[in-house]
């Protein structure tokens, strides 16, 4: 049998099958040649806040930036520290440094790979103005009693949503909510990668507070509520209209997306179960998962080799993360904490390719070849 042609993720796959719609959405785009603030970004966010549940969404032009926003939009006191794990993307700290707060980096669940309550709350002190939970790889951290440890300390809440929109959380009631919408500001990102990608950069604050969406809004733009009179320090960032036109299609696949993700990873699931030197994602109860990546745990000494071996079978993986955020060499202050269940994460995670035009017929390839390299 021939090598199939894998992909980490197969955005050409996606847009083939999506080529009409979009194509028509991008030529509405080109027709009209209003590229910045078209009507096109209007209609996203509206349809975006729709999708949320929340009253404001304001997109912007990254993840990144919609984090830097989110902070500068709160007015935190100069020298704030702010929680952040150290197991997740730079951006979630980078923006802290970059605004001159400092991060104390946190530890993570060795299961779910997100912060706890109970994590959290020893890094509490006087100097402490807001936490940062990421959800990371597609599932939520579980909410509800950070919220009311936030709640406890007088602290802020800001989501990094960036890898798990579309997933729901669901309360002690049984409620469910959207990622991204139970803390104060929630932040996503649109990189062609994400769950719901655009062709380029992009991204999205959203919070059901409307003075803060006021605030962040003017901080995207400049500063400017009224043009030329600017009232505060911002920033320029912007989604475009050409970016706001391919994923307002999008977003009404966004659901068929993430199915299609957890009906991938079930079959990961199922196909991998055996091998006792590999844990496959453990999913919260109180969180569903949209598989934004399909990360396995694999013990140490069969990591890198296991890869290898991937690699010679035609099949791609990732990392994410070999370094944890304490161990950088950008945040050298950090060098001597020890966060354990971090490095030993970072020493043992792989991910496998996940994206929403998987088939079966690859499926089964890479899961073959994995047990073939513990089974051979």
């Amino acid at each position: 049998m021939s090598t199939p042609d894998i992909r980490m993720v197969d955005l050409h796959r996606q847009y083939q099958r999506l080529k009409p719609q979009i194509d028509a959405a991008m030529a509405e785009v080109l027709s009209a040649t209003t590229f910045i603030k078209g009507p096109q970004v209007t209609r996203f966010e509206q349809n975006l806040a729709t999708y949320f549940g929340r009253t404001e969404v304001v997109s912007c032009g990254n993840g990144t930036d919609a984090l830097q926003l989110a902070l500068m939009a709160l007015r935190l006191p100069a020298g704030a520290e702010i929680i952040v794990p150290s197991f997740t993307f730079v951006a979630s700290a980078e923006v802290i440094a970059l605004l001159g707060f400092t991060p104390v980096f946190a530890d993570c669940n060795a299961d779910t790979f997100n912060l706890t309550a109970d994590i959290v709350e020893p890094l509490i002190n006087t100097k402490t103005a807001a936490i940062i939970p990421v959800h990371l790889f597609g599932q939520c951290v579980d909410m509800e009693p950070l919220m009311a440890l936030a709640e406890k300390h007088g602290l802020w809440v800001i989501e990094d949503n960036c890898q798990a929109i579309g997933a729901n959380y669901i309360d002690s009631t049984g409620h469910k909510k959207k990622a991204g919408t139970i803390g104060h500001i929630g932040c996503t990102s649109f990189f062609p990668s994400k769950n719901l990608g655009c062709f380029g950069d992009g991204g999205a604050v959203f919070t059901s507070d409307p003075v803060l969406a006021k605030r962040i809004r003017a901080i995207a733009n400049h500063g400017m509520e009224q043009r030329y009179y600017h009232n505060a320090i911002g920033i320029n960032s912007r989604l475009d209209s050409l970016q706001a036109a391919v994923l307002d299609v999008k977003l009404t696949q966004l659901d068929d997306f993430n199915a299609r993700r957890r009906t991938a990873a079930t079959f990961y699931n199922k196909a991998l179960s055996g091998i006792d030197a590999i844990q496959t994602p453990v999913q919260h109860t109180k969180s569903t998962h949209v598989y934004h990546q399909y990360t396995l745990k694999v013990e140490p000494v069969f990591r890198d080799e296991l890869r290898q071996h991937l690699t010679k079978t035609g099949i791609p993986s990732m990392i994410y993360y070999p370094v944890p955020l304490h161990r950088q060499a950008a945040y050298v202050q950090y060098a001597n904490q020890r966060l354990p269940i971090s490095e030993q994460l970072s020493d043992s995670v792989l991910s496998l390719p996940m994206h929403t035009e998987l088939t079966t017929i690859e499926l089964a390839y890479i899961a073959d070849a994995i047990t073939a390299f513990f089974r051979p």
